[in-house]
């Protein structure tokens, strides 16, 4: 025992009250808050300053943007991963490489326990915790808001008196959570399912109303990853930074759900999502162009099972990497171009191409030159239809 606790932290009310908690009603001689950048739109000179002042013996600050953006970004869009078909795991995914990072951190130091700041009613204390235990098996896991409640009111308080600095003020209306593939939006006025989201809320998302005029997009995919826009090639975690503005500025990937949780309640969530949205989209399409009928089947009926296990906190799971394996044996030949159409809320497909692809122009034409067997085709039917005839002739005769 060495008196060390590490905890993933954010900068924000919780995790500053939770370094202080650390030190006064869990006796630790010492905490180091890790500080993961995942793409998040954050001032973290001032959350850096904010943690020492609580009291942390180290702020580490750890940049990830491009780790996350090759492995949870990439493998997410492979899979074209929509939890309940609507929403692309925005926060999800960056938790297992924010735990990932404490985890490194903790075992470095042989820290006697890992923190995070979740709550016992969300999604993120599964994907901390089965995180956490997968990198550092056996370690003590704490989660302070979870073992004594506080509100709001009550933290904001507790942090003033302690000559903490904190951004959120009991007005603050909404939680948020960004990273570079997007924002989830909640609590406050949102929590009634039947009130309009206010234009206010939303940050990457332009109104659609006031949308420019519609614009072409062109996205390239090499072995079902999206390597270039309009021809310009970029690495991923640029790519979706760039394609979040311009599909942004026409309001596409704007999310309003009612969404299950893995706790058994349901939950109001905002997500916007730009990029996410529109190159699962585009991808998909291609994937029509190129995959065998066969692949297509098996592909969709896995990709819903592959978002539930990350959303349910499953990233370090066995299965995951064994849904990943299928899916980048279908990607081999996934290369080509698509073409978006940006409107104002939504992107639309105008048109796919791939040197791969398995459509045949002169087989599905009903014009001249048209080189479809139609002789075979009467065969093809006679030999399909054997089944449905017995099955008529037998309920004939019971019937008799």
């Amino acid at each position: 025992m060495n008196g060390i606790a590490v905890l993933a932290y954010s900068g924000g009310l919780d995790t500053s009250c939770a370094i202080a908690w650390l030190k006064e009603d869990y006796a630790f001689e010492e905490v180091v808050a890790v500080l993961v950048d995942v793409g998040q739109e954050a001032m973290f000179q001032p959350a850096i300053e904010r943690g020492k002042l609580a009291g942390a013996d180290d702020v580490m600050l750890l940049d990830r943007k491009e780790a996350f953006a090759d492995e949870q970004v990439a493998k997410a869009l492979l899979a074209n991963a929509l939890y309940e078909e609507k929403y692309p795991l925005v926060s999800a995914l960056s938790r297992p490489v924010i735990a990932e990072a404490v985890a490194e951190v903790a075992l470095e130091l042989g820290a006697d326990a890992v923190v995070h700041g979740c709550t016992g009613k969300g999604n993120d204390q599964l994907r901390f915790e089965l995180a956490f235990k997968a990198k550092y098996p056996g370690v003590k896991v704490i989660a302070p808001l979870r073992d004594r409640m506080w509100t709001r009111d009550a933290e904001i308080a507790y942090a003033e008196a302690r000559g903490i600095p904190v951004e959120a003020r009991a007005e603050s209306p909404y939680s948020v959570d960004d990273n570079l593939f997007g924002r989830a939006i909640e609590a406050g006025i949102l929590e009634d399912p039947w009130t309009a989201p206010p234009e206010e809320a939303f940050l990457l998302t332009g109104d659609p109303s006031a949308a420019p005029a519609p614009t072409d997009v062109v996205v390239s995919f090499d072995q079902g990853l999206p390597v270039s826009l309009d021809g310009e090639e970029l690495p991923l975690y640029a790519l979706v930074g760039v394609l979040n503005e311009r599909a942004g500025a026409y309001g596409i990937g704007r999310i309003d759900m009612i969404e299950n949780r893995a706790v058994g309640i349901k939950s109001r969530e905002l997500y916007e999502a730009p990029a996410a949205l529109a190159l699962i989209a585009a991808h998909r399409a291609l994937e029509e162009l190129v995959l065998t009928k066969g692949e297509l089947v098996a592909k969709r009926e896995l990709e819903p099972k592959w978002a539930k296990l990350v959303y349910d906190g499953g990233w370090f799971a066995p299965v995951r990497s064994a849904y990943d394996a299928f899916f980048a044996a279908t990607q081999e030949l996934v290369t080509g171009d698509v073409r978006l159409s940006l409107q104002p809320g939504v992107a639309v497909l105008s048109g796919r191409r791939s040197e791969h692809a398995l459509y045949s122009e002169s087989l599905a034409s009903y014009g001249i030159g048209e080189t479809f067997p139609h002789d075979a085709a009467a065969g093809f039917i006679g030999i399909t239809a054997l089944e449905t005839d017995l099955v008529a002739a037998r309920k004939r005769v019971q019937v008799a």
